[in-house]
């Protein structure tokens, strides 16, 4: 509850008193004290009361007897050491939603709308480690906005159409369900499913502690959305971007589907059955035509990791800028005679097994050029195809240097062909088996089973499979089935890149790449990319609204027909395609005909819907802005959302839909390796936040602890997280719940409006450390401008840590706890603390909104505004104030710690009160200052030669130090010393126990010579005898 933990970062920082005083500090406070001596010893019995009785409790009075403890006055606040956060986090937010401080702050801010547009996640299954990641980073960008003042409206949205939610509907039933099932029923199952899906996201999403306008999402099931992409699709057909064609395209067996190269993944160890295989010549070109006078065979060598796909060789293509070559070899193929490449010799006579020095014998050496327009026979089939010029994906880094060329199945294929006027032959079925086309051996077998390897065995029976081998390489499967896929040519339809490719390159020079390599990446795609083919043979998903005639195939999609659609699908969704007749369906010019039309069933590829959302989203409402400021989501998406995007965007509106695309990498085990629930190694963020069935193991760190591992990594590249790293990311929460806690302990007697001490009126060290938290604050705000949260976090943490912990707050004490409340040396600290706290709790707000609002929540005094973010971004701003003198006094307690830590490993000494310091400092410029902070001998409550506070003696916290003329003079005075070459702070610094006269004081444990000399309060220096006269305390006899 309320009291400080044994150990941390807090605890540390109050060494000089009691443990039963120290664990009975932090009580609820009722009232502040009113003003004068006896109203400030009430006060001051008020907040011991409770400590002396917890202190016999829990007996420990040999170690409080003091009869001066109610008059020191410890920390106390209702900011738990604890976070509580399976509590205390879900009660902040419903503290947020009950007084929908969210939604005022997007509607009511007075700066500029910011647009952050959700990348839809796809409304199929749990949430995972990458979509906290994603989620979290959004949510810190949009409360940073809010609190700079703008209106951040962020929209949250799902993808919810595909062949994932189908299939997963399809296989939730049986048999027999499935057969008697149609097409209405299978998609009201789909958006059954993705609504039951994105519920349970959102509840996620939520418990994450991220803000959206959760009851007003985006999903792409719904009609207002439909009918956006549809409009979308219609501009674009008009624009000419659209055609329907026959070409080879992706194709999955498995999911019986068109896939677009974002729906394809390339695992790795795919292993495929690579072949050297020969085709006669049957007649050379005029250019060759020197070559028929041996009348030997000759053979055209081709390569192709894909042998199915030789029932369908249409040409072999070569490189007309490379050297080829007749070869021979007459022990391995008598008088049979190869044509190949001639940089290839040395590597094809490797892989036939010859030895070193045995290569196949060059005969003739001729030009790509020279080679085109030959002949020759396929050895399966009776047909004669030519020799023909490709392009520059011709080369001798593989292969043979001449490509089997299958414009049916194959980009390049397809594109040579079409030069040369080559018929699409792709005898391929929609389940990947050979059709007849292939020839009888061949019909109703897989071609990546079964097929492949009996293509394999026809040629060997033909004499033409000169080499087999196991190729390792990349080859495409279907993400959603993790099956192979082919290509293979079909009916499709299409989106045009070529006519607005320019365009969209000059848009991407427009836009803010974060990291700057994703500019090159997404170039480079574009650059590159085929037509987008955008239709799919699926049920779930919008449709494409064409209509085709029955007799001849024409087909009917042009403005009039597309805009009736549009019409229709506002008021009644997509399924309206599937429940009216063609006569309600077609426009109005075509309606009387209507008997004469079908309707097509091809839907729209699901990136087209996503990539649709700018304009289903952000364009359409009047209370965001087009482009939107940005796009985050993971740097796959440079293939997949953010391309689709660009492209829908560029096409119908010349201009990127973003301002600025932000990626970041995938989520990492803590060894480095892609996380799989095969592996055993993926982490729940659901038990990240609440805690496994085990939870010693793993324990409920809450959404913060989330949040703030999400702040430490430097995401631009992949992420690691796991138990170890939660565990140190838990200390790091702990350490600034303490720092906080402490702020807000020593403030439960503080009101700014009234206890402030003027700027002007602070001694130097608070100066300093004003000007160092700016100095902090402008390096956190930088970096939430840049979007490197990690640099915000490590500042923070850094600033907490080694500026405030282990240097102010730790120096501090002496002023909070021993002066009398009213007291210049305690309020100017305590002005300085509220500042700290204030701006720091402002700070981590993006990160940790619930540490941040439970500080708010439980500040002792009233402010104007019901949340920490109603009140606005960093407003404090200090000059450095004497940086390098501070620095240097910063070095010298650093040394003088390192002379106490010997001290107490030696037995000479155990509290550092216990300690006489000596500084020896040859430094002209640093031993003035050391003199100006040298305080009296003894210590007074009335101001001596320094103020209280910049006083060496409460900087190094030791009760004495004495400056010494000489190192020599040093070693001979203290016990223990170390000379200045071997310090931070060039000084030498010696150690002693106090002696003399020097006795410890019973209220603050210095040790002072004014101890003994006090009749009204024996036991208590001269100091705390003024204070305990200013507030009246009368010692029991």
């Amino acid at each position: 509850g309320n009291s400080f933990s044994h150990s941390g970062p807090v605890f540390s920082l109050l060494p000089h008193f009691g443990r039963a005083m120290l664990l009975a500090s932090f009580r609820k406070c009722a009232t502040r004290p009113k003003s004068g001596p006896k109203a400030s010893l009430d006060f001051l019995k008020m907040v011991s009361s409770e400590i002396s009785e917890k202190g016999k409790r829990k007996g420990r009075e040999k170690e409080n007897d003091s009869p001066y403890k109610s008059t020191v006055i410890l920390p106390r606040t209702d900011f738990g050491q604890r976070a509580n956060s399976a509590k205390r986090e879900p009660e902040l937010q419903k503290f947020w939603s009950d007084h929908k401080i969210y939604e005022n702050l997007a509607d009511r801010n007075s700066g500029d709308v910011f647009v952050l547009h959700d990348g839809p996640p796809y409304a199929n299954g749990d949430l995972h480690i990458g979509h906290a990641l994603n989620k979290i980073l959004k949510d810190f960008i949009n409360r940073y906005q809010l609190m700079k003042g703008k209106r951040a409206r962020y929209i949250p949205g799902w993808d919810c159409h595909g062949l994932p939610i189908e299939l997963k509907v399809l296989q939730s039933l049986k048999s027999s369900e499935r057969k008697g099932m149609s097409t209405l029923q299978l998609r009201e199952k789909a958006s059954e499913f993705a609504h039951a899906a994105m519920e349970r996201q959102r509840e996620g999403f939520k418990r994450y502690g991220v803000w959206a306008f959760w009851d007003e999402p985006y999903m792409s099931l719904q009609p207002s959305f439909e009918a956006a992409q549809i409009e979308v699709f219609g501009k674009m057909l008009a624009e000419g971007h659209i055609y329907r064609g026959r070409k080879p395209v992706n194709w999955s067996p498995s999911s019986r589907t068109a896939l677009a190269e974002a729906e394809l993944e390339y695992p790795p160890n795919h292993i495929s059955k690579s072949v050297y295989a020969s085709f006669e010549v049957k007649e050379f070109s005029d250019s060759l035509k020197y070559l028929e006078k041996s009348q030997k065979e000759v053979s055209v060598v081709i390569w192709t990791t894909t042998p199915w796909t030789l029932p369908a060789n249409l040409a072999v293509a070569v490189n007309e800028k490379l050297e080829y070559c007749l070869v021979e070899h007459k022990k391995m193929f008598g008088d049979r005679q190869f044509i190949i490449a001639l940089d290839l010799v040395p590597n094809i006579s490797q892989k036939l097994g010859l030895s070193e020095g045995d290569n196949l014998e060059v005969l003739h050496t001729f030009s790509g050029a020279e080679l085109s327009g030959s002949t020759y026979q396929h050895p399966l089939y009776d047909r004669i195809s030519q020799v023909v010029i490709g392009g520059d994906y011709i080369t001798t880094e593989s292969g043979t240097g001449l490509v089997h060329t299958a414009p049916g199945h194959g980009q390049e294929d397809y594109q040579t062909g079409l030069k040369y006027g080559l018929p699409l032959l792709s005898p391929v079925d929609d389940a990947g088996c050979f059709t007849s086309e292939a020839g009888e051996r061949f019909k109703g077998m897989s071609v990546l089973k079964e097929g492949n390897e009996e293509v394999l065995k026809a040629m060997s029976e033909a004499g033409a499979l000169l080499l087999q081998e196991d190729y390792n390489h990349k080859y495409p499967y279907d993400w959603r089935t993790k099956k192979p896929t082919i290509f293979r040519a079909t009916d499709q339809w299409f989106a045009s890149v070529d006519e607005f490719r320019d365009q969209a390159l000059k848009a991407i020079d427009e836009v803010q790449w974060i990291p700057s390599v994703g500019k090159n990446r997404i170039t480079g795609m574009i650059q590159g990319r085929n037509d987008w083919c955008i239709s799919r043979q699926r049920t779930w998903g919008v449709p494409i609204p064409v209509f085709y005639h029955k007799e001849t195939g024409e087909a009917l999609l042009n403005e009039e027909s597309v805009a009736h659609i549009v019409s229709i699908v506002k008021e009644k969704g997509t399924n309206a395609w599937w429940e009216l007749p063609v006569s309600e369906l077609l426009p109005k010019s075509h309606r009387e005909e209507a008997g004469n039309w079908n309707k097509g069933v091809d839907t729209m590829d699901v990136w087209f819907d996503s990539g649709s959302s700018w304009a289903g989203v952000v364009k359409c409402s009047e209370k965001l802005s087009f482009p939107a400021d940005l796009y985050l989501e993971g740097s796959d998406q440079h293939r997949g959302w953010f391309q689709s995007s660009l492209l829908t965007s560029v096409a119908c509106n010349s201009q990127a839909p973003f301002k600025t695309v932000l990626t970041h990498g995938f989520v990492l085990d803590e060894k480095g390796y892609k996380m799989s629930k095969s592996l055993g190694n993926t982490i729940d963020p659901k038990d990240v936040i609440e805690g496994g069935a085990n939870q010693k193991l793993k324990p409920a760190w809450g959404a913060d602890v989330l949040r703030l591992w999400v702040s430490t990594v430097d995401y631009s590249s992949d992420v690691s997280v796991g138990n170890n790293i939660l565990k140190q990311v838990g200390e790091s929460y702990r350490k600034l719940r303490n720092t906080a806690r402490y702020l807000t302990g020593n403030l439960f007697d503080f009101n700014p409006s009234t206890d402030s001490v003027t700027y002007d009126n602070l001694p130097s060290m608070d100066k300093w450390v004003l000007g160092r938290l700016t100095e902090v604050m402008k390096e956190v705000e930088d970096a939430y401008e840049s979007y490197q949260f990690y640099r915000a976090s490590q500042a923070i943490q850094r600033f907490a840590v080694q500026d405030l912990s282990n240097f102010y707050l730790d120096t501090s004490k002496d002023r909070l706890y021993i002066s009398e409340p009213n007291a210049w040396r305690r309020r100017s600290c305590q002005t300085v603390l509220n500042i700290l706290l204030i701006e720091l709790t402002k700070a981590i707000a993006p990160i940790l909104p619930h540490m941040a609002e439970d500080i708010w929540q439980t500040l002792p005094y009233q402010t104007p505004h019901k949340s920490i973010f109603q009140s606005g971004w960093l407003e404090q701003s200090h000059p450095p104030h004497e940086s390098e003198m501070w620095d240097r006094l910063r070095f010298l307690r650093a040394d003088v710690n390192k002379n106490l830590e010997g001290a107490r490993a030696a037995k000479l000494l155990g509290a550092s009160l216990e300690a006489s310091v000596y500084i020896h400092c040859s430094d002209d410029k640093f031993l003035p200052v050391l003199k100006s902070l040298k305080g009296n001998d003894i210590l007074s409550h009335e101001s001596g030669s320094t103020n209280g506070v910049d006083d060496l003696r409460f900087i190094l916290m030791v009760s004495e130090v004495v400056l010494m003329d000489s190192e020599a003079e040093l070693e001979d005075a203290a016990e223990l010393f170390s000379k200045s070459g071997n310090s931070e702070s060039g000084c030498a610094i010696g150690v002693d126990r106090v002696k003399g006269n020097l006795q410890k004081c019973e209220r603050c444990w210095y040790h002072d010579s004014t101890v003994k000399s006090n009749e009204k309060f024996p036991g208590v220096c001269s100091r705390c005898g003024s204070v305990l006269g200013l507030v009246n305390f009368k010692l029991e006899k």
